[in-house]
């Protein structure tokens, strides 16, 4: 009895081996054992943005700077900050804008705009244009970058900046034009101004004859005006007195034949009247992001001048003096405590514009021909004051 219940269960262990052993029955036991690969432990999704960096940390690092139609110093300006301050905490990224204008206006109200290139005296035009209350305070400058010049092309008939007086005029509304009504109003000048012509079509107007001049403000050497076509000698530059109404709010400057051949004949050099061009900024409030995130690439900018000096970058950097004060605006209060914290150690080049004696000297003849020991009063007081400005 015992051996045929032996028998009876070794039959049964053997015919279960015979059905797994057997490859259909293999195959259909196959799906219900677990395997190696089922074993394994899931590897986690990536997330929604893969890997991206840091979608909040790269904001916190971003700052804006808007600058201008290409063809003039500020687009390579800001590309030269991108360059030299790009880092992995902290990135630039250029705006190409319109102008001084419409710059103050997007600094002031666009989102994503956090600083932008101005010429000084935008400002009084932008008070008068839209009569925003306290601009002033609401609006400061980081640092002035150099000087922009008035250029006044015109036919030879027009002698003086008075002779423009009921004449057609064209200067772009961000590029001149708001010189120009600064300039006008406080020398009792009117005339026909087209704003809404941009500067290149405007200059062409000009030199077919649909319009008496052209002006600009613009950083000498402006290749606009450098590449006028100038061979039968028709047209030059208009000089521009250096009057006592436009003193709070002008330097004193000239244009030379070496910077505008076409325009100006060997020995020559036109007066003019110069502004200088800013790195302006809102005025945001002490503490608030934006602040904290200017006041990062404040420090980076300032730490790193000495860069923006070398010859693979624009040559206008090589104008700007960090701690040069600017009659009329404000400077953002962490450039202010970034210079007070580093007084000693700021090195400046000579950047501040070297002082036109040979200007001045023509002007104390101008006010007094007949004494001599008046012009050299006069050219004395004026280097004084001109000393007393760069140390404001």
């Amino acid at each position: 009895m015992l051996a045929s219940k032996l028998t009876h269960r070794l039959a049964i262990a053997v015919g279960r081996m015979s059905l797994v052993s057997s490859p259909i029955r293999a195959q259909q036991i196959a799906p219900t054992l677990p395997t190696l690969k089922m074993l394994k432990v899931a590897t986690p999704p990536l997330p929604p943005d893969g890997k991206l960096p840091n979608r909040h940390k790269l904001n916190a690092a971003t700052v804006t700077v808007i600058t201008a139609p290409v063809g003039g110093a500020w687009a390579p300006m800001g590309s030269d900050m991108a360059r030299v301050l790009d880092g992995e905490n902290l990135r630039i990224l250029p705006i190409i804008g319109r102008g001084s204008v419409q710059n103050l206006v997007d600094v002031m109200l666009l989102k994503g705009v956090d600083m932008g290139f101005a010429v000084s005296d935008s400002l009084e035009f932008f008070t008068k244009e839209y009569q925003v209350p306290n601009i002033k305070q609401r609006v400061a400058y980081i640092v002035p970058l150099y000087t922009n010049d008035l250029h006044i092309v015109a036919r030879k008939d027009v002698k003086t900046i008075h002779d423009l007086a009921g004449k057609k005029i064209m200067s772009e509304r961000n590029l001149g034009y708001f010189s120009v009504t600064n300039i006008f109003d406080r020398l009792k000048i009117r005339a026909d101004i087209d704003s809404k012509t941009d500067d290149a079509m405007g200059l062409q107007k000009m030199l077919n004859g649909e319009a008496d001049a052209w002006i600009v403000s613009a950083g000498k050497i402006a290749p606009i005006a450098r590449n006028i076509k100038n061979e039968e000698g028709k047209f030059h530059f208009v000089p521009v007195p250096y009057e006592p109404q436009l003193e709070d709010l002008y330097l004193p400057s000239s244009l030379t034949n070496a910077e505008y051949p076409n325009l100006i004949a060997p020995g020559e050099r036109v007066e003019t009247v110069a502004a200088p061009v800013l790195l302006m900024v809102y005025n945001w409030p002490q503490g608030s992001d934006r602040y904290l995130r200017l006041a990062k690439f404040i420090d980076a900018f300032f730490s790193r001048i000495d860069q923006f000096h070398e010859p693979s970058r624009h040559p206008k950097w090589r104008d700007t003096n960090l701690t040069a004060p600017v009659p009329g605006w404000q400077r953002f209060k962490p450039a202010e405590e970034w210079l007070a914290r580093h007084k000693q150690a700021v090195s400046e080049p000579n950047t501040t514009p070297a002082i036109d004696t040979v200007l001045a000297r023509q002007r104390a003849r101008r006010v007094d021909p007949a004494d001599t020991t008046q012009q050299k009063r006069l050219l004395q007081n004026f280097l004084e004051w001109s000393k007393k400005q760069e140390g404001r």
